[in-house]
């Protein structure tokens, strides 16, 4: 065999194994990412994060779904004249039964500063926002945007709903309520609870999930 054949037929056998390793180093960097150690920890042991998924929630489905929640006064309105028609167009719930959940926003005067929650009274009706007792399944389930169905224990259906009124009572309540002063008007958003078999709209609730 001819020298320069030679020489050609090595050089062929290194580009072929220089250019398999190149592959092999380029699927293998590839393969290859960072996270976080206790998502790691938490995904081999199977347990779920509900702190991570409410935040997620929070910012992607609940505070975009505030801008076009109905007005209260309007709402209440509504629910005065025609309950069915307000149920059935604008709440949600997780659970069979009588009760179920709204967004709602609105604007009103602080008229009286309570232990537990601000008193509000708005063009049309006089409600309190909660400021210590932020819980339940309110703020969870008003948007409509849970899907129970992508869940398979209670247990962390129930501490998504924990997490996320932990959040609102950190970033929403507790910046908002030491500066809060009788006469000062309010912008707010969040949710509110009602029995639509005993339907009570003289002291409705709003569970903040926006102040200004």
């Amino acid at each position: 065999m001819p020298l320069l054949e030679k020489k050609n037929n090595k050089t062929s056998v290194w580009l072929k194994y220089g250019i398999g390793s190149v592959v092999l180093l380029l699927l293998a960097y590839n393969s290859v990412y960072f996270r976080k150690l206790d998502e790691v920890k938490a995904e081999a042991s199977g347990k779920f994060d509900a702190a991570a998924f409410a935040k997620t929630f929070l910012e992607k489905q609940l505070t975009p779904k505030l801008a076009t929640a109905p007005d209260i006064d309007e709402l209440t309105t509504l629910l005065s004249t025609d309950k069915n028609k307000a149920f059935d167009t604008y709440s949600h719930a997780t659970a069979i039964g009588n009760i179920r959940y709204f967004l709602v926003k609105g604007q009103g005067t602080i008229t009286k500063i309570n232990e537990n929650d601000l008193t509000i009274q708005t063009p049309k009706q006089q409600l309190t926002l909660a400021m210590e007792f932020i819980y339940g399944n309110a703020l969870r389930d008003a948007s409509g945007e849970f899907d129970i169905t992508k869940f398979t224990k209670t247990a962390d259906i129930n501490n998504v709903s924990s997490e996320l009124n932990k959040l609102i009572r950190a970033s929403v309540v507790f910046p908002f309520r030491p500066k809060a002063k009788v006469g000062d008007t309010v912008q707010f958003a969040g949710a509110i609870a009602l029995n639509k078999e005993h339907l009570n709209l003289a002291e409705i609730e709003v569970v903040p999930a926006s102040l200004k």
